[in-house]
C-alpha cells in the first residue's frame, strides 16, 4: 500500500499548488467579499458576475484567458517577464494561479455570507466607544467572520486540489512541474493498463479532500463554540 514515486510526486505538487493558491487568493478574497457585502456602488452586479465567472464557464476558457494574458506574449505575462524575469506559463506557479482563479468564487462567497451575518450593531457600538476602523475590522469583524473565512479557505483548498481544465490549458502536463493529482490521473488513463494506477490516484484525491473537509468542520465547530463563549 506504499505510495509510488508517481503518486508521491503528484501529491506533493498538488499540496504545494493548493497551499499557495489559497495563500495568494485569501487577502484579495477577504477584500472583495467585504466590498460586495458592505458597499453599494455602480457596477456591483458586474463585479459580482466577474467574480463568479469561473463557476459558470468551462475551465478551459479560464485557462485560455490566463494563457492569453499571463503568457510571455500577454500584456501581464510579458510585463512580468521583461520587468522581473517571472514566468508563470508551464510552471507550478502558473498552476497555483490557475487553481486560485478557479477557487476564488468559492472563497469569496463563503466569506461574504459570513460577513453579512455579522451583527453590525457591534461594530457601531465599538466605533461610538472610540475604536478606529482598523480596530473594528481586526478586533470585531474578522474574528466574527472567522468560521466563514475558514470554510472558504477549505473549500478553496479542496477545489484547488481537484483543478484540471484551466491548469492543463495554461501550464500543460509536465512531470514534476505541473502534473498535479488530476493531471496525473488523466495521464495514466491514457496509457495501456493504467486503470489500477488511476484508481489509486482517485482514492488518494478523495481521501485528501474528505480529510480537509472533516478537519475544517471540526475546527469551525470549535471556533464557533469559542466565539459563543463555550469551552
Amino acid at each position: 500500500m506504499a505510495l509510488t514515486p508517481l503518486e508521491i510526486e503528484a501529491l506533493g505538487l498538488s499540496l504545494r499548488v493548493a497551499f499557495w493558491a489559497v495563500l495568494v487568493s485569501l487577502p484579495p478574497g477577504i477584500a472583495v467579499a467585504w466590498l460586495l457585502a458592505r458597499r453599494e456602488f455602480p457596477g456591483k452586479a458586474l463585479v459580482d458576475g466577474i467574480v463568479h465567472l469561473p463557476l459558470v464557464v468551462p475551465p478551459v476558457v479560464i485557462g485560455y484567458l490566463l494563457l492569453v494574458s499571463l503568457g510571455r506574449r500577454g500584456a501581464i505575462g510579458g510585463w512580468l517577464y521583461d520587468s522581473f524575469g517571472i514566468t508563470l506559463i508551464f510552471t507550478w506557479k502558473g498552476a497555483a494561479v490557475a487553481s486560485a482563479v478557479m477557487a476564488f468564487p468559492l472563497l469569496v462567497r463563503a466569506i461574504r455570507l459570513s460577513l453579512e451575518a455579522v451583527d453590525r450593531r457591534l461594530e457601531t457600538a465599538a466605533r461610538t466607544l472610540g475604536a478606529t476602523p482598523a480596530q473594528v475590522l481586526f478586533g470585531i469583524t474578522l474574528p466574527l467572520t472567522a468560521p466563514g473565512i475558514l470554510a472558504g479557505v477549505v473549500l478553496a483548498f479542496a477545489r484547488s486540489l481537484g483543478e484540471f481544465g484551466a491548469t492543463i490549458t495554461f501550464v500543460s502536463n509536465i512531470p514534476g512541474e505541473t502534473r498535479t493529482l488530476p493531471i496525473a490521473l488523466y495521464s495514466v488513463l491514457q496509457t495501456p493498463d493504467g486503470e489500477q494506477a488511476a484508481t489509486r490516484l482517485a482514492v488518494i484525491s478523495i481521501v485528501l479532500a474528505l480529510a480537509a473537509l472533516f478537519a475544517s468542520e471540526w475546527v469551525a465547530r470549535r471556533l464557533a463554540a469559542r466565539l459563543r463563549g463555550r469551552p
